[in-house]
């Protein structure tokens, strides 16, 4: 059994690198615990909250953007208001149905074999979108209706799944709503913001209690390496999506998916 620092440094790295990737940063915590012996009762909020340091990381890289809208905003400007209007609809969706669906996603995250399964699906879901996907018409958040915005929230609703992915959910909802590549992951990048921080505020206040000093501990720790990995991931994963599209997630997903199906069910 590795040191239970080690074990935390490295899912911190998990999280770093998969947050942002459409192969679900969840599943793949899950599932990499579950590999380390990493099975405590803390497990499923450490999972939730390590995944703000990745968030921190968006809002460090893209400050200047989140300044100009937040300027605009006090001006009244048109494209700094369609852009909060955008994240606004996106967020509602999995604001009010993750309220109503807490319960079953935590009961998720103690069952791997979901995480297996749902990499796979995902991985053959967005082999399809990528070849079904028409031209696209968006190509800013600002530019997006409010129809669209809406129903990539609705989307990102599947990722309360473990291993559907909430980078992967909204990116292939955005696509398949005329949004193009760079857009749809930056329109994932700030939508994961809101997302994500109330998805981890809800938990620490409903599991925050039972949490001792050793949780915090890790929880702090697999903050910090999250983001300080996810600095660098975001950067490179944008230039593989301009350069290569999704396709290359898509098949990670199938191969790592059906290797953890059938080490679930034969250890």
């Amino acid at each position: 059994m590795l040191p239970a620092l080690i074990v935390v440094i490295l899912l911190g790295i998990v999280e770093g690198v998969t947050e942002f990737l459409p192969v679900s940063s969840t599943g793949h915590l899950i599932l990499a615990g579950e590999l380390l012996g990493f099975n405590s009762a803390a497990a499923g909020t450490f999972e939730i909250v390590i995944q703000l340091g990745a968030i921190l990381a968006v809002i460090v890289l893209y400050w200047r953007r989140f300044w100009d809208v937040l300027a605009g905003l006090v001006r009244g400007d048109a494209r700094a208001i369609a852009f909060a209007r955008n994240i606004a609809l996106g967020f509602l969706p999995s604001a009010v149905i993750g309220l109503m669906v807490y319960k079953v996603v935590k009961a998720m995250l103690e069952t791997p074999v979901i995480v297996a399964v749902a990499l796979i699906v995902g991985g053959v879901a967005i082999l399809v979108i990528e070849r079904l996907v028409r031209a696209p018409s968006t190509h800013s958040v600002e530019e997006m209706g409010w129809k669209t915005a809406l129903g990539i929230g609705f989307v990102q609703c599947l990722s309360m799944i473990p291993g559907v992915s909430r980078s992967g959910a909204t990116i292939m909802g955005a696509l398949g709503l005329g949004v193009e590549r760079r857009t749809a992951a930056e329109f994932s990048f700030f939508l994961a913001v809101p997302t994500m921080l109330a998805a981890s505020g809800y938990d620490l206040y409903k599991s925050g209690g039972a949490l001792g000093s050793d949780d915090w501990l890790a929880i702090a720790v697999g903050f910090v390496v999250s983001f300080i990995v996810a600095l660098v991931v975001i950067r490179w994963f944008i230039g593989i999506v301009s350069k290569y599209g999704f396709a290359p997630f898509a098949w990670y997903r199938i191969v790592a998916g059906g290797i953890a199906l059938v080490w679930l069910l034969v250890r």
